[in-house]
């Protein structure tokens, strides 16, 4: 279970945005401060790259690599390379997805921890939350996941909290990670608006994600966004 949230913030063109500006608008939505996340690999375009391998130029907290910049929290659109994090999530989350289902293949299907969560938040005095979570994790499809982490040589990391999705198939569990990659848990628009899940459902978190990735692909090169990590 996710312990942060990863909020995309963004800004219009002109109005260049920074680590004191995206705590503002943080502290505005009334959200906690948090740190910039260096989670968009650098675009580095076919003319000029030699120069913008070395510039630091339109971005906010950039990581270097034998010199050269590599990935950025933000900064001005067009220096981000979106598609390059999509794909790259993409990749990493297949590769993950096809590890378990090695791993669960003889195992039935589970419930999800939000059918627990639900039952707990319904009646706390019948189901407590230890309670719950000693359920959820009782079950043998749960129980084959954790066992594999246990594993030094583990290929992946399986998060049980994510079974719904594991178990919606590859499309809709690589679809959660792609588009994360540029949504994030949270969008805050140029405008101000905040974009959010109505709820934990996978559903709803599937289609918060259609929408915030609609807003931010059709961010212009002169805008600009960052990537904050803060407390779940």
């Amino acid at each position: 279970m996710s312990t942060s949230r990863t909020v995309i913030i963004c800004t219009p063109a002109g109005e260049a945005i920074d680590w004191f500006t995206a705590s503002e608008v943080l502290d505005w939505h009334k959200l906690p401060t948090g740190t910039p996340l260096p989670q968009f690999p650098v675009r580095h375009r076919r003319i000029i790259g030699w120069f913008t391998r070395w510039s630091q130029r339109h971005l906010v907290r950039p990581e270097r690599r034998f010199g050269a910049v590599t990935r950025t929290a933000g900064g001005r659109v067009g220096r981000l390379d979106l598609t390059a994090a999509v794909a790259a999530a993409h990749q990493v989350a297949a590769h993950r997805w096809r590890v378990w289902a090695q791993v669960v293949r003889t195992a039935p299907v589970a419930r999800s921890w939000a059918d627990f969560l639900a039952q707990h938040t319904k009646d706390p005095q019948k189901l407590s939350l230890d309670e719950a979570r000693r359920r959820f994790e009782a079950q043998p499809r749960v129980l084959a996941m954790l066992a594999y982490n246990a594993h030094p040589n583990a290929r992946a990391e399986l998060d049980p909290y994510e079974l719904d999705a594991y178990q919606a198939g590859e499309a809709t569990y690589t679809a959660v990670h792609w588009q994360h990659a540029v949504t994030g848990d949270l969008v805050i628009t140029d405008d101000g608006r905040l974009i959010e899940p109505a709820s934990t459902s996978l559903a709803d978190r599937l289609r918060f994600q259609a929408e915030a990735a609609a807003y931010v692909h059709k961010r212009g090169r002169k805008e600009h966004l960052i990537a904050v990590t803060i407390a779940a």
